[in-house]
């Protein structure tokens, strides 16, 4: 099978972790695939997301490299052995892969948590809201308008799965109040986002303009939780487009900046309380 022009976020993961695995073991490559029994080029792109990696090959990489976290090469080992294409497959070649691996992140995640300062969360975002939303920035999307609706109507099922994940949105007054379309279609938002917050697992917490110490004024982040602690992933929006962060460091530095952010949020009740007033002045 020749080599993947273009691996997923989360294929490109798996291989990351690999080759963290290795360089810890303090192998080369070339030592790595003369104990498989394979070249140095294979192993490079295996460690890159070219190719893929079989259940079996991968324990025998986890057991030459004398990795003795069972946990982790039992989580690495799932992430390998998944075979069923997730339903954002589909949209492969209409929509930008960023947007695909974003519903990936999603979808695998064990619990979420965002903040977002101007924007509503995708998850959140009624479909009024996208329809304004995506047909002001038109010029940029060409015309699958219609794909890029239903695609984030779709993202919203994660939501209502049996198996719900915790998902925490703490949103700045700022995006609340923003009218992406006309009155009608803010209320709309308003209402939309009261009602997810009484799903199983969501809350839904408010920065108020009032809040003192907030700087965050650029934060759009996502914190994805993996089934381990160092499988979690960080998707920042960028000007250019999506990030995926999994550095250690860099994990620490965004579930602590999300921790500030939610000590200076409203508690669940008052944040419902805040967005039935901000509708009420519509």
């Amino acid at each position: 099978m020749p080599p993947r022009i273009n691996p997923t976020a989360r294929q490109v993961r798996l291989a990351a972790e690999l080759r963290k695995m290795r360089e810890r073991a303090g192998m080369t490559v070339r030592e790595a695939g003369q104990l498989l029994g394979t070249g140095p080029i294979q192993i490079s792109h295996i460690e890159a997301g070219r190719i893929g990696v079989s259940e079996e090959r991968l324990r025998r990489l986890a057991d030459n490299y004398r990795c003795t976290d069972g946990e982790l090469v039992d989580a690495l080992t799932a992430m390998a052995a998944e075979r069923v294409r997730g339903w954002w497959e589909a949209y492969r070649g209409l929509l930008e892969s960023a947007l695909l691996d974003i519903a990936a992140l999603e979808w695998h995640a064990h619990a979420m948590r965002t903040l977002r300062v101007v924007h509503i969360p995708g998850l959140l975002q009624a479909e009024s809201h996208m329809r304004a939303l995506f047909t002001y920035a038109r010029s940029a999307v060409s015309d699958h308008v219609e794909e890029l609706i239903d695609f984030r109507l779709r993202r919203r099922e994660v939501l209502h799965r049996d198996d719900p994940q915790e998902y925490t949105a703490t949103i700045h007054e700022a995006a609340l109040r923003m009218k992406v379309g006309d009155r009608r279609v803010a209320w709309e938002q308003l209402e939309y986002i009261l009602e997810r917050s009484e799903l199983p697992g969501v809350t839904v917490r408010v920065i108020p303009f009032a809040a003192e110490g907030f700087a965050g004024m650029g934060d759009s982040v996502l914190y994805a939780t993996g089934p381990l602690p160092r499988l979690d992933t960080v998707q920042i929006d960028q000007v250019h487009g999506s990030a995926f962060l999994d550095g250690e460091a860099q994990l620490e530095h965004y579930r602590h900046r999300l921790s500030v952010a939610e000590q200076m949020a409203l508690n669940s009740e008052e944040s419902r309380d805040f967005i039935h007033r901000i509708a009420r002045e519509l």
